[in-house]
């Protein structure tokens, strides 16, 4: 004789989770009937033994730690799924993690190679400058084609003590021989800008 029962209250029964039940449902390890669109577990009267009267409660132990085996597969299982889930997301975001790297790395150098270009640039500009006038490309007035010495070191940077001895060295020795490309006003030695690059050229060369 067959008796029906609900999943739930064969769970509590059991002391299962409804988890663990439907599994054992779907695993085919419990039987199971469809009725008017809901399903039922069957369970089989069996006349209770001797043994099982003399015992009280001794014939539900087994079907107990059946419960109890299942529900353990049923949690090692959830287990192992979120294990491999958590994988996943660490490989995931380690590898962002490589990008964000390379990334940073390439932003590096060119903001490294762009400081560079800048620092090049500003160093080069005021020569260019001056050669532009050597050339006419500036205008030809009284105060563009002279500058002072202290000026002309300072717009291109000449900054150790060494090169600056030996440009105002050469500068004076001009200035003794009368070159007209070379004055001195108010203490302080002058130079036609062609004429300040030229030595600034030749002291590059020797």
């Amino acid at each position: 004789m067959e008796n029906l029962i609900k999943p739930v209250d064969y769970a509590k029964k059991m002391g299962i989770s409804r988890q663990a039940v439907y599994a054992k449902i779907k695993k085919g390890i419990l039987p199971s009937r469809n009725v008017g669109g809901k399903i039922y577990i069957v369970l089989e009267s069996e006349a209770p033994s001797e043994k099982a009267a003399d015992e009280g409660e001794l014939p539900e132990i087994q079907p107990l730690l059946a419960a109890k085996d299942e529900t353990i597969a049923v949690l090692k299982e959830t287990i192992r799924d979120l294990k491999e889930t958590n994988q996943m997301i660490t490989s995931t975001l380690r590898s962002e993690v490589e990008l964000l790297k390379e990334a940073f790395a390439e932003m590096k150098t060119l903001y490294a190679a762009r400081i560079e270009q800048m620092n090049t640039a500003e160093e080069t500009l005021p020569l260019q400058e001056v050669i532009a006038e050597e050339a006419g490309e500036a205008e030809d007035t009284e105060e563009d084609t002279w500058i002072t010495l202290e000026e002309f070191l300072a717009e291109q940077g000449i900054r150790k003590k060494k090169q600056r001895e030996r440009f105002t060295k050469k500068t004076k020795k001009l200035y003794k021989k009368g070159d007209t490309a070379v004055e001195k006003k108010k203490g302080a030695y002058r130079l036609k800008a062609e004429k300040a690059v030229e030595i600034l050229l030749g002291l590059k060369e020797s």
